[in-house]
């Protein structure tokens, strides 16, 4: 019961911490909370932690694999996943704030849909694999003592973690909800885009420097092995 009880702290601390950085898909549950509602949000939330699961399975099934695939394809993955941002802060621009202050009736909403799109969301970032790895090291998830059925409450756990936190998320946005109109939600909405835009200037930046300067690199080592 001591090492159920080990993994299963580890691994709701674990989800909480990949949560918890408000990054992008933060962003999204914040902007949908205010828009279309708290449960529309969390079920973007439910999404969300559905890809961090799989990312925590590919790490703790192919570890060596995983990490030798994002080594050799960061730059591109960085790019792609600023052009999935640049795309969300356009949608963001062009939506009308007075819809999303309807009431709740007139806002339908479908929740599959919702789950989806926080899936892709951050499913479209892979590099938190990184972080994840991190994490798993930090807490001692992948331990020798620890046998399949561990990892199944662990798994369980950090998916709990996860919907803790989101839960936890709209929980607050959804309180401040009456204090925003029109105006607010379209003030709201340009600055999570224009954050997003630039995160994504930054991601593409690095992304084609970085590819560039490896393939310069790897030129010039293969040219320095030749000669």
């Amino acid at each position: 019961m001591e090492v159920f009880g080990q993994i299963m702290v580890s691994g709701i601390i674990i989800g909480v911490l990949v949560s918890a950085p408000m990054g992008p898909v933060g962003m999204l549950i914040i902007q949908r909370t205010l828009n279309k509602g708290r449960w529309a949000a969390f079920f973007t939330g439910i999404g969300a932690a559905l890809s961090d699961i799989v990312y925590c399975l590919l790490t703790g099934l192919g570890l060596a694999f995983i990490t030798d695939f994002i080594e050799a394809h960061d730059f591109l993955l960085q790019i792609f996943g600023s052009l999935v941002l640049i795309a969300f802060a356009i949608y963001l621009f062009q939506k009308n704030p007075a819809r999303a202050l309807r009431k709740r009736s007139e806002n339908k909403t479908t929740f599959i849909k919702d789950i989806c799109t926080g899936f892709l969301f951050t499913f479209s970032n892979p590099l938190i694999l990184f972080f994840i790895i991190g994490l798993f090291g930090r807490f001692n998830f992948l331990s020798p003592e620890y046998q399949y059925y561990h990892y199944i409450v662990g798994y369980f756990a950090i998916f709990i973690g996860a919907l803790v936190w989101w839960y936890f998320i709209t929980f607050i946005i959804n309180k401040i909800r009456a204090h925003f109109n029109v105006r607010s939600m379209w003030l709201l909405n340009r600055i999570i885009g224009s954050i997003l835009i630039v995160m994504a200037i930054v991601g593409i930046y690095k992304g084609i420097s970085g590819y560039i300067n490896k393939t310069q690199n790897h030129e010039q080592v293969t040219t320095h092995s030749l000669s």
